[in-house]
């Protein structure tokens, strides 16, 4: 999995009035947890975070605090503000390279499928799987081939395998599947 870094510095606990004017000046008030550690209060700068909440990719994040603590971590918890989608705190979940670390991963559809050769169309239904596994074997992405998929059948998260990955999703989570169209049923009809 890629590795992105993310650079912090370490603030007090503080009052609303605290963390509000933090907000004021282009930050945001992050926490990260994990490992039997102590809670670290720290602050990033809300366009660096942006690079991290505004894609559809995974990453652990190489966190380096200005007094000089470094951590491994995933993104643990955004709370987003209603009204202009921006970030108001931000958890991390400290990480390490003993332990399997559990997170969410982009889904990658490849292949064309029978069904939508047919006149079926396909939909996908799940983006992201929750995915546990030791931290160097972490996926950027798991690929889902759709090529034998026919009209009326779907791919559920219990069918996926991949070497060295646990998959934490329930197995009964739809990922794809091929619905019949119109155009489908007019072909099955000329057949």
């Amino acid at each position: 999995m890629k590795h992105i870094e993310l650079k912090g510095t370490v603030r007090e606990a503080g009052n609303k009035a605290t963390v509000k004017a933090i907000r004021k000046e282009g930050l945001v008030p992050c926490n990260i947890y994990g490992l039997g550690m102590k809670n670290v209060l720290f602050t990033v700068n809300a366009g660096d975070l942006k690079t991290i909440t505004h894609t559809p990719n995974s990453y652990i994040i190489d966190l380096e605090l200005n007094d000089g603590q470094k951590f491994y971590a995933v993104l643990h918890e955004i709370q987003w503000h209603p009204v202009t989608d921006e970030a108001l705190h931000v958890d991390f979940l400290a990480v390490s390279e003993e332990k399997p670390v559990t997170i969410n991963v982009p889904v990658k559809i490849t292949g064309h499928s029978e069904g939508v050769k047919m006149g079926g169309k396909l939909l996908v239904s799940s983006r992201k799987l929750r995915i546990s596994a030791q931290l160097h074997e972490l996926p950027d992405l798991l690929e889902v081939d759709t090529t034998s998929l026919r009209i009326g059948k779907q791919i559920v998260a219990g069918d996926l395998h991949y070497e060295g990955v646990t998959i934490v999703s329930p197995k009964a989570t739809i990922i794809c599947s091929v619905r019949p169209t119109r155009a489908s049923n007019t072909q099955a009809q000329n057949a």
